[in-house]
Order: C-alpha cells, then sequence, then structure tokens
C-alpha cells in the first residue's frame, strides 16, 4: 500500500505552519479542511474530501488560547469518526492541561486525566505527542500513546554550536533526570539549582550544585511558561561566573511577562522548537527548531506498522 493512497494528514488553526511542514516532510497535501465559527463562537467543522477507510492524522497543538483549540481538536476528530474513517490519530505537539497531572490539595481536580478522557471519547484511536510535562500523563489515556522526545533536535543544534566548556543545568531536582539525558549526549558535566524556602515569606535562596565559573551553561527544561524559575537560574549563573548561558526548551508556551523577563537577563541564545509557534513573541534571540521531520517520521511508521520506539534512540 502506498503510503499517500489511504493516509490523509489535517491540521488546524494552532499551528498550521508546523502542519504543512510534516506535510512536505512526508511528500502529500494537506487534507481539505473548512474549521470556522458560529456568530455564538461555537466551532463548526467540515472535511471536504472523502477519508472513509483512512488513516487519518489531525495536527493541532493545545496550546494558547488553549480552550478554544481543545475544542477544535475534539470537533475535527469527531467529524473525521463520522465520516468513517479507518483511524484517527491525534498528533499533539504540545499538550495543553499537562501540569493539571495530579490533585496538588483538596478539592482540585486532574484535568490532564480529564482532557486524556476527552480525546479518547471523541474518536481517536491513538495520540502523538511530544515532551509530556509529566510523563505518567500516557497512562491517563485508554488509547495507545506514542511519546516522542524533543531532545534529538535540541541536542543536534547544540552540538553544531561547538561551545567550549560547556556544562548543562537543571532548574530543579525534579528535572535533573531529562538534563543527565542531554549533558549524556552532549558529553559535558551536570548542575543542578537547589531552591529551597528559607523564610515565612517564602524567599527562595538558590544554590548550584556542580562547577559553574568560566563554563558556558545551557539551561536545559522542557517548557518555557512564565520564565520565572529559567530567568532567576540565568541570574544566578551569571553571579557565580558562568561565562556566556544559554536557554533550551522544546515549548515556547511565553505566557504574562516571560517575554520581558527574559529581555531582561540578556541570554546569550533562547533555543525552542515550533510545537507551538511564535507569532508576535518572536525576538532577534530565539532560535525556533522544527520538529516536522520527527513528527513526520513517527507517522509514517505508525502508517506502516513500523517501530517508533526506534526514534527514542536514535
Amino acid at each position: 500500500m502506498a503510503l499517500k493512497d489511504k493516509m490523509h494528514i489535517f491540521t488546524g488553526n494552532s499551528n498550521p505552519a508546523l502542519g504543512q511542514e510534516v506535510a512536505d516532510y512526508l511528500g502529500m497535501r494537506l487534507g481539505s479542511i473548512e474549521i470556522s465559527k458560529f456568530p455564538d463562537t461555537e466551532t463548526f467543522v467540515k472535511v471536504n474530501e472523502d477519508v472513509r477507510g483512512s488513516d487519518v492524522f489531525v495536527v493541532q497543538s493545545t496550546c494558547a488560547p488553549v480552550n478554544e483549540n481543545l475544542m477544535e481538536l475534539l470537533v475535527m476528530i469527531d467529524c473525521l469518526k463520522r465520516a468513517s474513517t479507518e483511524r484517527i490519530t491525534a498528533v499533539i505537539p504540545y499538550f495543553g492541561y499537562a501540569r493539571q497531572d495530579r490533585k496538588f490539595e483538596g478539592r482540585v481536580p486532574i484535568s490532564a486525566k480529564l482532557v486524556a478522557n476527552l480525546i479518547a471519547k471523541a474518536g481517536a484511536d491513538r495520540v502523538l505527542t511530544v515532551d509530556l510535562h509529566a510523563a505518567q500523563i500516557q497512562g491517563f489515556f485508554d488509547i495507545p500513546v506514542d511519546h516522542l522526545y524533543g531532545s534529538p533536535v535540541l541536542v543536534n543544534y547544540l552540538k553544531k554550536l561547538d561551545l567550549k566548556d560547556l556544562i548543562a543545568v537543571s532548574v530543579d531536582v525534579g528535572g535533573a533526570a531529562m538534563v543527565r539525558a542531554y549533558a549524556k549526549r552532549l558529553n559535558v558535566g551536570l548542575a543542578i539549582v537547589d531552591k529551597r524556602r528559607i523564610g515565612p515569606q517564602e524567599t527562595e535562596a538558590l544554590n548550584i550544585i556542580g562547577e559553574i565559573e568560566g563554563k558556558n551553561a545551557v539551561i536545559v527544561d522542557d517548557m518555557i511558561t512564565t520564565a520565572t524559575s529559567i530567568t532567576e537560574t540565568c541570574k544566578v549563573l551569571k553571579a557565580n561566573g558562568a561565562r556566556e548561558v544559554y536557554l533550551c526548551a522544546t515549548h515556547p508556551v511565553l505566557c504574562g511577562k516571560a517575554i520581558e523577563k527574559l529581555e531582561a537577563v540578556k541570554p546569550k541564545e533562547v533555543i525552542i522548537t515550533n510545537t507551538i509557534p511564535l507569532g508576535e513573541k518572536k525576538r532577534p534571540f530565539f532560535t525556533q527548531l522544527s520538529v516536522a521531520k520527527l513528527l513526520g517520521e513517527a507517522m509514517r511508521r505508525i502508517h506502516m506498522s513500523e517501530s517508533v520506539s526506534s526514534l527514542f534512540l536514535n
């Protein structure tokens, strides 16, 4: 069976440029789909081509506006399911609600589980995503989940920079395992910023575990949201003698005053991917790398019933 014969790719409005890149990588065209809103803001979707018996991939990040993009994804999946597709894979480069993965106090929801239920109930047969904020979210789904990592894309770029005296830095102890993987692939040292409460006003003292002075530091995280942790870490590294500081993350969520905070600390470079479009948030110090080939190759393997797990190793 030829790749294009029974495979269709559709994209929503959250990240159409990435959807087009994925289609280009696979040598395909994007499927024709109309997405609009009724006067009361309800979402309307119409597929303009025959998808009966097809293997369909829907590319849609659930980034801001999160609820709008999530609802659009659900309606697209429902529309395609009712069009008699054989299989629907929800390709979600950035999975919103991922930080609400547990009850951190009484009488609060586990919204990540709710969203997983909604996607499966809408009719998705499989999910493909990149760098979940909490890996255990894979278990929230009652359908198969392929969890890719943005690290191959980011590490390859860092290697090309050929930085001397480089050290990988984690913003906290919780992220040490992820940063250790980066350090191993880059063959560099590891440092961790230890945050400790020192008073009733919750003022934080920052201590560094590892040698920073005179080194080029790359702070690694899965996402930059408000940018508070990553910029505070940047300040501490510079105060302790770091030569240059690079910031590296898969998802540029960048909400609130994140851009202002990043501009204030003047990092050498902020390296992120295009799981979320930058739009007006783009700045000269941003380097945005594409995950299109990573997603496209995973989609090809899913369609051809080949191993996707080997992508984790290579």
